[in-house]
């Protein structure tokens, strides 16, 4: 299984210049093929050189704020923030934000290779030290800005997802679920933490981040572990409940594999309509620019999709030996191609009357942007109509021009969520900002 050749060293050493290069370029816009519920895949390319292109973390001018579609307009919820990483509205509108980052990794890409991989991410904005803290927003008098924040939930170890179950609100720390007691309005809690479950973390750790949102009857939480590697490349011994969507009995801690084969699924929410758990993936690298489409998937129990021997569907990847052709050929399709390397890491259904209604029953995405395409892609805020229950398409951009004109990011989308006053929040942990997205001509 272990896959990498002699020649990534050399690969390595001759990117790394590039890492120090400016990118003093408007981003262009993406042709990308693999989009839709029907991508067109080339052939997958193996590169001596993959791309690396990053577009540097600058943060946003004073007053500046992304470009908002005609329907929308878009003002700072809160700014200042450590960051901010994913959302969760509490049912009194008040907002708690995942101040978050990775937790140390020591044996996650070593070497020349590890070198490279901390400055790409540095670049992108990505090695801060973790804030370890859940901060609660609230919006007092309903214009769009919170006038309160306080420290919510402090001393946690790299929280990501966040969900409210009656009166008791679970928190996916990179390591573990663990539970507190919640009472409506409070603004802070300071009593220790309850461990519901584990969760794979150890010293690689390689995707550190845990989506996590609650079934409709509150007796289950979906918990997204990425994969331990990009392909494999730690051995499989090392992705032991990875690539997968967990569920946890909430009563008892007991865990199982919800579904497998996803390399990173990094948000998840329930269609209200249906109540079918939906998530989005971020999918492998390094085999071309339009390889391999991250995408949206309504999951499946049981169902298995592909990583790390396929992909969308039974594609297969030549990189890794040996093949499990029996595995492969369940292996499930995706329902909807985002394009490759965009990087999801938002997704929230839309069930309010405040925004136009054409909005209302589709799924916002938040894209936090590629690192390793030419030309970029992501970096956006995008919009997908649903249909009896299914992406009826195509997308439509929301949030936009995060990266400037000198092809610098001022801000990159991550998680997204809905107010209680119907508009989008989204959170940028690039810019360090929740933004408020409404309706540009507020309804009757």
């Amino acid at each position: 299984m272990r896959h990498r050749h002699r020649h990534l060293l050399l690969v390595l050493l001759l990117a790394a210049p590039l890492l120090s290069c400016s990118s003093a370029r408007p981003i262009k816009v993406s042709a990308d093929p693999g989009i839709g519920p029907n991508p067109v895949l080339p052939p997958p390319q193996d590169k001596l050189i993959p791309t690396v292109d990053i577009a540097p973390a600058v943060g946003w001018p004073e007053g500046a704020t992304p470009h908002a579609s005609a329907d929308f307009r878009v003002v700072a919820f809160a700014a200042g923030l450590e960051h901010p990483r994913t959302l969760h509205v509490l049912p009194n509108g008040d907002v708690l934000v995942a101040e978050t980052n990775a937790p140390p990794k020591p044996e996650d890409a070593q070497g020349i290779r590890g070198l490279v991989m901390k400055a790409v991410m540095a670049r992108a904005g990505a090695r801060a030290p973790s804030a370890n803290r859940i901060t609660l927003l609230r919006d007092t008098d309903g214009d769009g800005v919170a006038d309160l924040r306080t420290a919510f939930l402090s001393g946690l170890d790299s929280p990501f997802g966040m969900a409210l179950i009656g009166d008791t609100l679970y928190v996916a720390n990179t390591d573990a679920v663990v539970r507190f007691p919640y009472r409506s309005g409070q603004t802070g809690i300071d009593v220790a933490p309850v461990k519901v479950a584990d969760l794979p973390a150890g010293p690689i750790n390689h995707h550190w981040t845990k989506a996590m949102v609650a079934s409709a009857d509150g007796r289950t939480l979906y918990v997204g572990v990425g994969s331990n590697s990009n392909v494999a490349e730690n051995g499989m011994e090392n992705e032991v409940a990875r690539a997968a969507i967990l569920e946890i009995d909430v009563a008892s801690g007991a865990t199982r594999v919800h579904a497998s084969g996803l390399r990173n699924p990094t948000a998840m929410d329930l269609n209200p309509q249906d109540g079918q758990l939906w998530a989005v993936v971020n999918e492998r690298d390094e085999l071309g620019d339009n390889l391999v489409p991250d995408y949206l998937v309504s999951v499946r129990k049981g169902g298995f999709y592909g990583w790390p021997y396929s992909y969308f569907g039974q594609r297969l990847d030549p990189r890794v030996k040996p093949q499990a052709p029996a595995l492969v050929a369940t292996a499930l399709v995706p329902d909807y191609a985002l394009g490759s390397h965009v990087a999801p890491l938002g997704l929230v259904f839309y069930d309010s009357g405040a925004l136009p209604s054409k909005y209302r029953g589709g799924a916002f995405i938040g894209m936090h942007g590629s690192w390793n395409r030419s030309p970029p892609a992501g970096y956006r805020v995008v919009f997908l109509p649903f249909d009896q229950g299914k992406p009826s398409g195509p997308m439509q951009t929301v949030l936009d021009r995060f990266v400037n004109a000198q092809g610098q990011a001022q801000g990159r989308p991550v998680g997204v969520a809905v107010g209680r006053d119907g508009a989008l929040l989204v959170a940028d942990d690039v810019g360090n900002t929740v933004w408020w997205v409404g309706s540009a001509i507020p309804p009757r």
